[in-house]
């Protein structure tokens, strides 16, 4: 049982920097409902829980984190491809247009934020000195480390879902279109960050 709450409190904290993912769970939430968000969260939790195999077994760790700079490479490019996508959408539709319903289904907004959420070295970092910091908990109880993981990662993004849907309400129309703008800059700016600064020797 320690190993599981070690695990839901190693996920939590992971999934609650509010980076590009948060962003892109916040917008979607926000546009396309809380089964979107929900998807985003699902990618990201289930990319943690993936981390977590890992680092709770022992496999993979140093070659991964020898690929770190492409890693974080890759992901500065699909995070600044998310961002354009985002401005297109903005200056393509009409002040007075509907916002349409989304492209893709759940699935691509599952497996689009798993493979971000993948792409982050930072993840894998985090993983290694917080599970590294539970000591025999993690070594005890792997299985139940990788669940709470999972656990704790889900329960952040449906609180974060659940908080921005509570603000939707409140919202006009116009502030949604804007959402594409706004988030479209973050995103491009932070991919733009995260690429250049994968080029910055250690």
């Amino acid at each position: 049982m320690s190993a599981l709450l070690s695990g839901i409190a190693v996920g939590f904290a992971v999934a609650m920097p509010v980076g590009p993912i948060g962003v892109l769970c916040i917008k979607r939430s926000l546009k396309d409902g809380f089964r979107y968000g929900l998807a985003t969260g699902l990618g990201a939790a289930s990319a943690d829980a993936s981390y977590g195999v890992l680092v709770a077994l022992g496999l993979g760790l140093s070659g991964l984190l020898a690929r770190a700079e492409i890693m974080q490479m890759a992901g500065g490019i699909l995070i600044i491809a998310l961002g354009l996508l985002s401005l297109r959408s903005f200056f393509k539709r009409p002040p007075s247009a509907e916002i349409p319903a989304p492209k893709g289904g759940l699935v691509t907004a599952w497996f689009s934020t798993f493979l971000l959420t993948l792409a982050n070295p930072m993840t894998i970092l985090a993983f290694v000195g917080l599970i590294a910091a539970l000591g025999t908990a993690g070594a005890a109880g792997p299985y139940l480390l990788v669940l709470g993981v999972f656990v704790g990662s889900l329960l952040w993004w449906l609180m974060l879902v659940g908080g921005v849907l509570m603000v939707k309400s409140r919202l006009p129309m116009a502030a949604l279109r804007w959402l594409d703008f706004i988030s479209g800059m973050v995103l491009l700016v932070w991919g733009t960050a995260i690429l250049l600064n994968s080029f910055v020797p250690p």
